[in-house]
């Protein structure tokens, strides 16, 4: 083991260290320290405001409104060759991973170092919209989103929703919490963690005991160094020198011998080895013989542990413990190879251990084996430029170029590492707050500007769901509220519509049917024009012949009255149906669908409904087709018990006796032209016959009819009456015949005209409505029944259209209310953020 070296003189290049060492400055570690506790009351009191905004956040993002992931993208201007170069643009191309295809052009503007707001660029002018450190970008809260180099987030939506993307949100904000929850463990913290690593065979172990000045971590040139070693004063553990082997599962406590094993330092390579394959962890006890003024770790200001990682890339799994622990390092010293400079590994180390830590401690080693050490110098600083501009900028104390091996050599200066050791113990010591509290500053910084971020995108997601909202109110309340107010007035339409059209087919049809039963009972046909006509006289001899077709004809006369009164109906109706449409269209909001079927009125009148079980009566008198109802279904000139021709039907014996001997009125139901008529012969010998029979009958009784034909033939035994007997009778005989063959053609369809009338009206003479009131109630309800059905549709699509349209508007106002709220909280959300940055002072540099 090599002795411990102690340099005869300070070389550092820092003056600030030397200043202090020599006594020359009036700032001494006391009042470093009483600055660093001022500024470090702070960063608590603004990590406790952090940590119940993140809870607020994810309250809010699972409760009351999905947070959507924003992306930025620069605009794109066409610049010319020859014009100036321009300033870095505010303005911004604001779309969302859920919807990449929407864009709203943004500006973000930095309020201060770290912070930046987002708001619609209508706000802003083209003065305004020009700075070169603007950011955009996320550092904790990113999402990542790569599915592989050929992939784009486009093609990642198909398969993710918006609450997708708020729980993979939510899950970066509970890893925020986390890491702030450790970050305030570390500031209480007095110790300062120190993490050396970097890549395999860089030089980290050997860099470590040049700091210690003793050869005690393991070097080898095989990657074996798979644990964590951390190195404490042995001043910590009663200035004993020992190993404790941290036992898997336990909680370490330097007081608790159980959570540990002991084994001394010189054992420790072997240890290591045998841990190989186990990631494990060692805490080193060592006494640093020299002056606080010079040992790192007996500093005699704070307690400092130097931790020695595994190589990056040994493997993904000690790569992975090792991005783990950096929440609770406070400084970062990465060795780099000269010879090899920064791989893939380191530079992904070193991005993500910049979100948090802005200075980084850049050990460039094996620099002496390096043949153009300019070269070499101007690569290496590029590079960090390009990794952490921050260490960059701060180069001089920052990035050291030296040869680690050549520092462990006894009694040998070596200014450069010697300067190297001064610029550490100055950034751990002397520059404590910018070391220990800076980096949690950074986090903090980064974390609440990704929340403004977010805050400042919702807004304006919020805000233009609140005009969307507020637009689609402006155009669908007035029409909720003008359906609201015409509902009524519909429904009176509606109702009016349907009663007049009903009242108005059944008046029509007791008109038609009322004057068609006049006409018949006059002999002629129900209906001008139509389909039937009367039948020819035939003759004496065909005249039984002819008194059954008037009768049919008559009938089929009625039965078309019948029909055309259904097509009146039919006419009436299919004008109901188009003001029923006219209504809709009144109504019915624009964007509602109207009703596409098409109204056929030959359909009325045309179904069957059959009877229930019960007496042939009731299923007959419920039969209903076109031309009947109530048993006169199938048409009054079908059925035989109405085309059933007698004597009667050529002479009415008792209509003639009535009309000349009666009240005028015959079976009540005579019309005005029968009771003025003038007496016929054939009449005159009905009336003579009937009264003889009447007479006959009733008066004289059989004697006193054999004592008048006794009495006759006495007559006609005189000579005298035999004389004249003949030529009377001769006359009165050829009399009486052209009085027949002239009378009967225009007498039989009056005849029968007057019967079939009467028949008509005795079918229903045991029943309360009458053959015209039967048509006129069943025409009338048919029409009922059709214009219902329309109403019916039309009160459904109305009422179906206005409940969509109270929901729509119920949901726009929902929206309305639930942006409004999401654009007040972001916006204190944003102010929040802002007050915390002013009150602690976060943004300036220690």
């Amino acid at each position: 083991m090599a002795q411990t070296y102690f340099p005869s003189k300070v070389t550092s290049p820092n003056k600030e260290l030397a200043n202090l060492l020599s006594g020359e400055r009036q700032l001494k570690v006391e009042d470093v320290q009483e600055a660093y506790v001022e500024q470090k009351d702070r960063l608590v009191n603004a990590i406790d405001a952090t940590k119940s905004i993140m809870l607020d956040l994810q309250t809010f993002n699972k409760d009351q409104w999905i947070i959507r992931y924003p992306q930025y993208k620069e605009a794109i201007e066409t610049v010319s060759p020859t014009s100036a170069p321009r300033r870095k643009s505010l303005r911004r191309s604001l779309t969302f991973v859920d919807d990449p295809v929407t864009e709203t052009e943004v500006v973000v503007r930095k309020k201060m170092q770290r912070s930046v707001t987002v708001s619609p660029i209508s706000e802003h002018t083209e003065e305004e919209e020009t700075d070169e450190d603007a950011s955009s970008d996320f550092n904790v809260l990113r999402l990542d989103l790569q599915l592989g180099p050929n992939s784009t987030v486009t093609s990642l939506v198909s398969q993710l929703e918006k609450s997708s993307i708020a729980n993979l949100l939510d899950e970066r904000i509970s890893a925020s919490l986390n890491h702030v929850e450790k970050l305030r463990l570390r500031v209480e913290d007095t110790s300062s963690k120190v993490l050396v690593t970097g890549d395999l065979n860089a030089g980290k172990s050997t860099f470590v005991n040049a700091l210690l000045r003793r050869e005690v971590m393991p070097v080898d040139q095989q990657p074996c160094t798979t644990a964590f070693c951390e190195v404490h004063d042995a001043a910590e553990n009663k200035g004993v020198e020992e190993v404790h082997i941290i036992s898997q599962g336990h909680s370490y406590d330097v007081n608790d011998e159980s959570s540990f094993t002991r084994a001394s330092i010189s054992e420790l390579e072997d240890i290591v080895g045998e841990n190989e394959d186990n990631e494990r962890i060692f805490k080193l006890y060592l006494a640093d013989t020299r002056t606080p003024s010079e040992s790192l770790l007996n500093n005699g200001v704070v307690d400092i542990s130097l931790i020695d990682a595994p190589g990056l890339n040994r493997d993904s799994l000690n790569t992975t413990a090792l991005f783990a622990r950096q929440e609770e390092i406070d400084v970062v010293v990465f060795v780099v190879s000269a010879e090899n400079h920064f791989t893939l590994s380191a530079r992904e180390f070193l991005v993500n251990a910049s979100k948090e830590k802005a200075y980084l401690f850049i050990v460039v080693n094996k620099f002496e084996h390096i043949k153009n050490k300019e070269k070499c110098r101007r690569v290496v600083l590029d590079q960090i430029k390009q990794l952490s501009p921050r260490t960059y900028e701060n180069a001089d104390d920052l990035v050291h170029f030296v040869d680690s091996a050549a520092a462990l050599q006894p009694y040998t200066a070596n200014p450069t590492f010697d300067d190297l050791e001064s610029s550490l113990r100055s950034f751990v010591l002397v520059k404590r707050s910018k070391s220990k509290l800076h980096p949690v500053s950074t986090y903090l910084n980064n974390l609440l500007a990704d929340v403004e971020l977010l805050a400042g995108a919702n807004s304006i997601v919020a805000n233009t769901e609140l005009e969307q909202a507020k637009e689609s109110l402006a155009q669908v309340k007035p029409v909720l509220e003008r359906m609201k107010n015409g509902q009524e007035s519909l429904e009176e339409s509606l109702e009016t519509l349907e009663e007049e059209g009903a009242s108005g087919a059944s008046s029509k049809s007791k008109l038609i049917l009322t004057q068609a039963l006049e006409r018949v009972g006059q002999g002629k046909l129900a209906i001008d024009n139509p389909l039937v006509s009367l039948p020819s006289y035939p003759g004496i001899f065909g005249v039984w012949n002819f008194a059954r077709d008037v009768r049919k004809a008559l009938l089929a006369s009625l039965d078309t009255a019948v029909k055309l009164a259904e097509d009146e109906a039919r006419m009436i109706t299919s004008a109901g149906v188009d003001r029923i449409k006219d209504i809709g269209e009144h109504h019915l909001p624009a964007a509602v669908d109207r009703n596409r079927r098409v109204f056929m009125p030959e359909a009325m009148f045309s179904s069957v409904r059959k009877a229930g079980k019960g007496s042939t009566k009731n299923r007959r008198s419920l039969t209903v087709v076109a031309g009947g109802v109530h048993g006169l279904g199938i048409g009054l000139a079908q059925r035989p018990d109405m085309q059933e021709t007698t004597f009667f039907d050529l002479f009415d014996v008792q209509h003639q006796f009535w009309l000349h001997f009666g009240d005028g009125q015959s079976d009540k139901a005579t019309t005005a032209d029968e009771e003025s008529a003038a007496p016929t012969a054939l009449g005159l010998a009905s009336v003579g016959v009937g009264a003889l029979t009447m007479v006959g009958g009733q008066a004289i009784g059989a004697k006193g009819l054999i004592e008048g034909i006794i009495r006759v033939s006495d007559l006609f035994g005189n000579e005298t009456v035999r004389k004249w007997a003949a030529p009377v009778l001769g006359a009165v005989t050829i009399g009486m015949t052209a009085y027949l063959v002239l009378e009967l053609p225009n007498s039989i369809p009056k005849t029968v005209g007057r019967r079939v009338r009467a028949s008509v009206l005795r079918l229903h003479g045991d029943d309360d409505i009458s053959f015209i009131d039967a048509h006129a109630f069943r025409i009338s309800r048919e029409t009922r029944k059709v214009l219902r059905l329309a109403s019916w549709d039309l009160r459904g699509r109305f009422n179906g259209a206005m409940e969509e349209r109270g929901k729509e508007v119920q949901a726009k106002e929902e929206i309305a209310k639930r942006a409004t709220r999401a654009m007040e909280w972001f916006g204190e959300l944003g102010r929040k953020s802002e007050e915390i940055r002013v009150n602690a002072r976060l943004g300036s540099d220690a």
